[in-house]
């Protein structure tokens, strides 16, 4: 086992963490994916958790290669909710069978750019200045005159 699977592991087992605090929290359902019926037991739960989980950790490792995969744990670290976005795409790419071959670092930052660019797309506001006239003592004499 190589240093990116041991972050893995470690990202995993505290991402894990996570599910069973917010879960007594929140309901008991809060920690559940979508399409995941709740059970009788929280046991049952858990494991369909844990090899879901898994499923989509062996998927990541046959996408990305090494370097793209260390990156991935990286971003993971700093902002989870994104790496969990790439992922998905990832994952979605792949069985929609666009995706040939691994994912290099560079094919991931490309894909991240192109993330950031749709996300600062819908994030763009636009501000509206409106300024109210100053009271000036030159444009009274201008409104005066023109009577």
């Amino acid at each position: 086992m190589d240093a990116g699977d041991d972050d893995l592991a470690a990202i995993r087992a505290k991402r894990m963490a996570e599910m069973r605090g917010t879960g007594g929290a929140g309901g008991a359902n809060a920690a559940l994916p979508a399409g995941l019926t709740p059970s009788k037991s929280g046991k049952e739960d858990a494991e369909k958790l844990a090899q879901m989980d898994e499923m989509r950790r062996t998927m990541l490792i046959q996408l990305l290669d090494n370097s793209a995969r260390e990156r991935l744990a990286r971003i993971s670290i700093v902002k989870p909710e994104k790496a969990r976005a790439v992922e998905d795409l990832l994952i979605r790419m792949a069985q929609s069978g666009q995706l040939r071959g691994k994912i290099n670092e560079n094919m991931l930052i490309d894909l991240l750019e192109q993330l950031n660019e749709q996300q600062a797309a819908k994030v763009e506001s636009k501000i509206k200045i409106t300024r109210r006239p100053v009271a000036d003592s030159d444009d009274d004499e201008d409104l005066l005159a023109g009577l």
